[in-house]
């Protein structure tokens, strides 16, 4: 064996071994909020003072998709939500949130889409209490919030917004046609 071989097989072993020492993966947690963090499906309704509803779906947007997801920091009291410029009305905005009752809520937060804020109470999130419209059991997600500037209430004469659904499946049937 010649001392060129000798090198080259060292050589080998040698980056042999970092491969397989650099390729170990790294264990990811999980998110502090990832109780209550997803995708959801929803609707809109326009309530009155005592939740009765105005009118179903006031801006004809059907359900649509909102996502609500944890912040940078990953605390678990505070997330996200998000419409995603989905609803006529845009809002994001960071939410309190308590996971051991699976509640939310905001008041007077900072909307990150338009210059106003939003109010969002009796946030709640119900494990396995909706079913979809194709018939799969989903998590059940409804919240009331009304928006800083927002004067469709006083002019066609509801309170707030209803935002009421299930947690998205991806399944086409669940879907609106």
């Amino acid at each position: 064996m010649n001392m060129k071989n000798i090198s080259l097989k060292i050589l080998t072993l040698f980056f042999g071994c970092f491969l397989f020492i650099s390729c170990e993966k790294d264990e990811i947690g999980n998110t502090a909020t990832e109780a209550m963090a997803g995708e959801w499906y929803v609707k809109v309704d326009a309530i009155d003072a005592d939740g009765g509803v105005v009118y179903d779906d006031p801006f004809g947007n059907g359900h649509f998709h909102l996502d609500m997801y944890n912040t940078s920091n990953n605390d678990d009291n505070q997330m996200w939500i998000d419409e995603n410029k989905n609803f006529q009305l845009h809002f994001k905005s960071k939410i309190n949130v308590d996971l051991s009752s699976m509640t939310f809520s905001v008041d007077a937060g900072a909307n990150e889409y338009e210059d106003n804020t939003i109010t969002l109470t009796e946030g709640k999130l119900l494990k396995g209490a909706a079913t979809t419209p194709g018939g799969a059991v989903a998590d059940s997600i409804v919240f009331l919030i009304s928006i800083s500037d927002d004067t469709f209430p006083a002019d066609y004469g509801y309170d707030k917004y209803r935002i009421a659904g299930f947690r998205y499946t991806g399944l086409t049937s669940d879907e609106d046609h």
